[in-house]
């Protein structure tokens, strides 16, 4: 009986093939690579996919070892892996070989060996490889990708972090720990947020859950508590991952923005130095501006104040000046401030303003502490100190000297109701402030002193009063300009000549100050002595060219009109030197202008004329200096014009008084003006005849 037990294998209808022949069809089409050795380790049967592996044809590799064909690499690792099966009788998988075609390409395989065993053990080995040359590829490509990724991510400074679709963190973020400090344990339970700036979280979480909510970027900026440098400033960019309209994680990338912010906050901290000196600068040019304009001590002191409230925004100014016989300040103003002992302050009496004098230099008391400690350092009586930081409700004091070329001129003190911090660029303000002042204050003094001496010597050299004259009434008005401008060259004369006429003039010496004062006494008494000499005008007016050649400058520019009338008859002549020309009125209120030549100012070469000129009985002659006519807003043709009409606006009266006439003529010609110049007016009145003469 046959032992057979084996079940035949049922044929496949339609299909009459063998084992053998289906073993070397499927080798031989099989999308791998497939080689047979024998346990010598030569090749018994490969495929064509085998082939492309090595190279060579089908036939060449039958009954050769791998050392016959292969290049020593491939070689060496097939060898390896047939004495390994032929010692352990255990597959060899998964090795990864390359292997270069014959165009060039480069191609990635992956092999296994497998001992293939009959009945008295292993037979042979089985060579299997798969061309994974795409997909080595593929991951080249993808690793190359995570490179350059990293790389950004490094190169940037960005702390990458990922967390679950709910905002869980959901893996390590080693370079956030390395960051903040935080444990491993610690970011996995409380995450990125658990290193939040405690005045940044609230902001911080409400933004994170509102774009988990909605699915959207999450963009924000907070302070990060690091390890070692307490906290820095980050900007955090988080996006979600969809996949199939699900969000499947979130990635975020923190970027340290500390230097930017730094930097921001630099550039705002020298913005606001450059703003804050462009402002003082602004503030002393307008200072300087205002001192400028100042001509007296008290304007000076004014625009002391208002800068120590406008650009100081001081509470309290004040300003004296010193006294060196007196040893004393003298305060101009008080402006408000309450520790002074009356009007005058002893050198020796500790405050900042006599601080300020005696060390030259400026005080600056930011604090009651402050200014107690520098009272007490010079001497000052604790009880006094205590007194009055009871008393006042200032908290911080400036005092600053008022030195020119060295020479201390004063004090000026400047206070405060709050604590103020004077920082060096206040102080160097304050100082170019305090010269400005003592300059302008300087000046205003010099000025002062010029103008009353001026002021002096024009009164003195002006008569007192007009000759009384039978047949013959004078008049004159002289009002000197503001008196904050010097005084003028402006005079007026009248006087009996040897024959009686009456010699009247009014002259202007252009100019301000001493030497325009000087210049019209000079003529003045000159021309006195050559009318008295030779009365007529235009005999006087040669003279005084002569006069005025001599002892004149050249730039002196010098003008008058000059007339010389009979008493009663008005009978006279009249010669001027580019003064303007005399104003004649009627007793029915018409004003007329004398036609006639103007002349030239006085030194000029020119042959000098005299003309008629008659005052008739009731009749008033008007001579004046242009201050009455012409200033800033009204040109001198215009001023005249004007002169003419106001005469008809005068009642009766005022035309038969010439003291009234003067009066109102004054009156209506500077009204609606500033006065910027001296004005002088000298009126010759004939009375009306009368019966008895």
């Amino acid at each position: 009986m046959s032992a057979e037990t084996s079940v035949p294998r049922p044929r496949e209808p339609g299909l009459d093939i063998s084992d053998s022949d289906l073993f070397r069809g499927l080798m031989s089409e099989a999308p791998f690579a497939f080689a047979f050795f024998n346990p010598d380790g030569r090749f018994v049967r490969v495929n064509s996919t085998f082939t492309e592996l090595t190279g060579h044809p089908v036939e060449l590799h039958l009954d050769r070892q791998p050392s016959e064909l292969l290049p020593a690499d491939l070689t060496t690792m097939i060898d390896g892996a047939l004495r390994r099966i032929a010692d352990e009788s255990l597959p060899v998988t998964d090795q990864r070989i390359r292997t270069r075609a014959g165009n060039g390409d480069t191609r990635h395989w992956t092999v296994s060996f497998y001992p293939m065993r009959g009945d008295d053990g292993v037979v042979g080995t089985a060579f299997f490889g798969v061309d994974v040359t795409e997909r080595q590829l593929n991951e080249e490509v993808l690793e190359r990708s995570e490179e350059r990724y990293r790389s950004l991510v490094e190169s940037q400074q960005q702390l990458v972090w990922i967390t679950s679709p709910s905002g869980a963190v959901a893996e390590d973020a080693p370079q956030w720990r390395a960051i903040t400090g935080q444990g491993l344990e610690e970011y996995l339970a409380h995450g990125w947020l658990d290193a939040v700036h405690p005045d940044d979280r609230p902001g911080t979480e409400e933004a994170w859950r509102e774009a988990l909510r909605g699915r959207t970027m999450f963009e924000w900026s907070y302070r990060v508590r690091t390890r070692a440098s307490g906290y820095r400033h980050f900007e955090v960019r988080a996006v979600p991952i969809i996949r199939h309209g699900r969000v499947v994680e979130w990635v975020g990338a923190n970027t340290d923005v500390t230097p930017q912010r730094e930097a921001e906050e630099m550039r705002g901290r020298l913005t606001d130095q450059l703003g804050a000196a462009a402002l003082r600068t602004a503030r002393l040019q307008g200072a300087t501006a205002q001192l400028a304009e100042a001509l007296t001590v008290e304007q000076v002191v004014q625009v002391i104040i208002d800068v120590g409230r406008t650009a100081l925004a001081a509470d309290h100014s004040s300003v004296a000046l010193l006294d060196l016989d007196r040893a004393t300040l003298k305060l101009i103003s008080s402006g408000g401030t309450p520790d002074n002992r009356g009007e005058e302050i002893d050198l020796a009496n500790p405050n900042v303003m006599t601080m300020a004098v005696n060390s030259r230099r400026p005080v600056f008391a930011e604090s009651p502490d402050s200014l107690r400690a520098q009272l007490v350092d010079a001497g000052a009586d604790e009880a006094q100190i205590s007194g009055f930081l009871t008393q006042t409700d200032e908290r911080a004091w400036v005092g600053l000297p008022l030195l020119a070329a060295g020479r201390a001129l004063g004090a000026l003190r400047f206070s405060f109701t709050r604590t103020q911090k004077i920082s060096q660029e206040d102080g160097v303000f304050l100082e170019a402030l305090a010269g400005q002042c003592a300059l302008a204050v300087e000046r205003a003094t010099l000025f002062e002193r010029e103008h009353k001496t001026a002021e002096t010597l024009q009164r003195s050299l002006l008569p007192e009063r007009l000759p009384v004259v039978r047949g013959m009434t004078l008049a004159y008005r002289f009002r000197s300009g503001s008196r904050h401008v010097q005084v003028g060259g402006d005079w007026y004369d009248a006087f009996v000549l040897q024959d009686g006429r009456v010699a009247a003039v009014v002259g202007d010496v252009m100019g301000k100050g001493v030497k325009a004062a000087a210049g019209m006494g000079r003529i003045r008494n000159a021309m006195r002595a050559l009318a008295l000499t030779n009365p007529p005008p235009a005999a006087v007016l040669t003279g005084l060219d002569r006069v005025f050649e001599a002892t004149e400058e050249e730039e002196q520019v010098t003008t008058l009109a000059y007339m010389v009338v009979e008493p009663g008859t008005g009978e006279g002549t009249l010669a001027l030197a580019g003064h303007p020309p005399p104003l004649l009125v009627s007793p029915q209120g018409v004003g007329l202008l004398h036609e006639t030549e103007p002349g030239t100012p006085l030194g000029w070469a020119t042959s000098r004329k005299q003309f008629r000129f008659c005052v008739p009985p009731g009749h008033t002659a008007v001579l004046y200096s242009d201050g009455l006519v012409e200033n800033r807003k009204r040109g001198l043709d215009a001023g005249l014009r004007e002169l003419s009409s106001v005469v008809a606006e005068a009642p009766p009266e005022v035309l038969s008084s010439p003291n009234m006439l003067l009066d109102f003529l004054v009156d209506h010609m500077l009204s609606g003006y500033e006065q910027d110049d001296d004005v002088t007016v000298l009126a010759v009145h004939v009375p009306p005849a009368t019966k008895s003469d």
